[in-house]
């Protein structure tokens, strides 16, 4: 799965290793879903908690069961705003119903390591193709000889083919096939700031791995690029094959500072 094996810095909200939420649970887009809209963009981390396990919006019906999804979203997603990942996440959602799957898609991946390393199934099956379970069951195994049970692995690549389905890569009921995710300026943006925050830089920014889960063609992302430019979501610049693209209204100035800085 080294199609995943992306550079991802902790103090950003990325999260590595072998441990990943997709051992239990899909990315929860419709639990995530109900979450947000319960919550303002400007909600803390601690709002998300009381709501999930004091004020119960996601009608759990135990508080052991309150507890335990709690624990996954803020494993998948961060859900605090401290956490570039989250925040540019958030505040994008607001702006874009048609992108969210995709957005979604795209923080859990910068969040789950098993979802991140699975994406190597999806991304190299031509579309139209059958992609079944199965096909990410294997995929983990091979990344992680011995880690998990042959039981645990038939249930994680169920998991990470909902995951994906969810997310607009495949389609299909009990048949599953390779699709195209519906790509919007916004999710677009957000891959690019993920790229940032990954390292990368001018025309880099539209060939990582980030960019590569919007599954479009180039010249298609510097068009959905461009209207997240006039949006003012992202800066701009394109003068023949040199490329710059700013972030100053997703990130702050300590954390551009700190992406200038030599490592």
């Amino acid at each position: 799965m080294k199609v995943g094996d992306v550079t991802c810095p902790s103090e950003f909200g990325f999260r590595s290793g072998e441990r990943g939420t997709h051992g239990s649970r899909s990315m929860m887009f419709p639990v995530l879903c109900r979450l947000l809209e319960a919550n303002p963009p400007e909600a803390t981390y601690e709002d998300y908690r009381r709501s999930i396990l004091e004020e119960n919006v996601l009608g759990k019906e135990t508080a052991s069961t309150r507890l335990w999804t709690w624990k996954k979203l803020r494993e998948l997603y961060g859900l605090d705003l401290k956490l570039p990942v989250f925040r540019c996440f958030r505040q994008l959602w607001e702006a874009d119903p048609v992108g969210r799957p995709l957005l979604a898609l795209l923080c859990a991946c910068a969040r789950d390591p098993i979802l991140r390393g699975s994406a190597s199934v999806i991304l190299e099956t031509p579309h139209g193709s059958v992609v079944a379970p199965q096909d990410f069951s294997k995929a983990v195994a091979e990344a992680m000889p011995d880690r998990f049970s042959s039981t645990n692995l038939k249930a994680i690549g169920s998991r990470l083919c909902a995951s994906w389905t969810q997310a607009g890569h495949l389609s299909g009921g009990k048949v599953r096939r390779r699709a195209r995710p519906k790509v919007t300026p916004e999710a677009t943006a957000y891959a690019l700031v993920l790229g940032r925050l990954c390292g990368a830089r001018g025309l880099l920014l539209f060939s990582t791995f980030w960019a590569r889960l919007l599954d479009a063609p180039r010249e298609e992302l510097f068009e959905l690029a461009a209207v997240a430019s006039q949006r003012g979501w992202i800066d701009l610049k394109r003068v023949g094959s040199v490329v710059e693209v700013g972030f100053s209204r997703l990130l702050t100035r300590q954390e551009e500072e700190a992406l200038r800085e030599p490592h």
